[in-house]
């Protein structure tokens, strides 16, 4: 049986998965495809291989670790692969954490190719709403559907562009604003201008209770033109057509946890290379690492 087509779906315009950000989304995928079938993997999706099978763009891509050539050593599905697969752990555990702890809803900005709702074990009446343009969720639904997939939650889609209004259609699709929530920006934030970052950020905490949790990923400062020449981003450009430089926003960032402290949230900053030793799996540091200004913020109001 199909999974029940989910509630509160309004109309944006927006653009699929084989062009822009959507690119990356499905870049996403194919590591976490990869990252599923390591003997070692710290993370499995059984969906994400469909996902990039079934955009013509990626189609040719690899979804097993078998189908990358220079294993570890590649750049791109090796090193940045890596990265995927561990950041996916680290918000998996993350969120099914929070959840065990009282949250009973969930909002994932840009939610893309985040399967989440279906291979997370969630306590009985969690929400998961997933925000992102229309073109990117109907390919998701396309491929969920042929899959005949059961969500594990009670799953709600909200087509909006974040640079524009999605407060409104967040809350016409069931959000509470009264129940304490985990919020997520993951792979998100350098993608939107400053002013979209801050403004998420204040309505964030404006629809949080007391409970609530955020966990976002940001860049810290501008990257060297050594780092910008870094294998992970010219290998991404000239084998898969994904330009990450050229779709990062080019003004200065704000300051997410400065603003977040201010607003009086506890903040946690770490590196994805703390939880690699953590885990003992994922990428380390070399020279001019484009990983090296990556953070992830974890942020919680009391």
């Amino acid at each position: 049986m199909p999974y029940a087509r989910d509630e509160g779906l309004t109309s944006a315009v927006g653009v699929g998965v084989e062009e822009g950000v959507g690119l990356t989304a499905l870049m996403v995928a194919a590591a976490r495809a990869i990252e599923t079938h390591r003997p070692d993997a710290l993370a499995g999706d059984p969906y994400a291989e469909h996902f990039v099978r079934a955009a013509t763009v990626s189609a040719g891509w690899p979804v097993r670790p078998e189908q990358v050539p220079d294993g570890e050593a590649d750049p791109l599905w090796g090193r940045l692969g890596r990265y995927f697969g561990l950041r996916t752990r680290v918000i998996d555990d993350f969120l099914v954490n929070t959840a065990r702890a009282g949250v009973r809803q969930v909002v994932l900005f840009g939610a893309g190719l985040d399967t989440r709702a279906f291979r997370l074990d969630w306590p009985p009446g969690l929400v998961v709403h997933e925000i992102d343009r229309d073109g990117v969720l109907a390919f998701k639904h396309r491929v969920l559907d042929g899959l005949a997939a059961v969500p594990k939650a009670t799953r709600r889609t909200i087509a909006a562009d974040l640079r524009d209004d999605w407060v409104r259609p967040l809350a016409e699709a069931g959000f509470d604003p009264a129940v304490p929530t985990a919020w997520l920006a993951e792979g998100l934030l350098l993608y939107l201008p400053p002013w979209a970052e801050r403004g998420l950020v204040e309505s964030v905490n404006r629809l949080s209770a007391p409970g609530s949790v955020l966990a976002c990923e940001v860049k810290l400062g501008v990257e060297s033109p050594q780092v910008r020449a870094s294998p992970v981003y010219t290998v991404a450009r000239q084998r898969i057509g994904v330009d990450l430089l050229a779709l990062f926003d080019g003004e200065p960032r704000p300051d997410s946890v400065g603003h977040l402290k201010d607003l009086g949230w506890a903040t946690t900053v770490r590196t994805p290379f703390d939880f690699t030793y953590h885990y003992g799996r994922g990428p380390l540091p070399v020279p001019n690492d484009s990983l090296a200004s990556n953070r992830w913020i974890f942020a919680g109001k009391s």
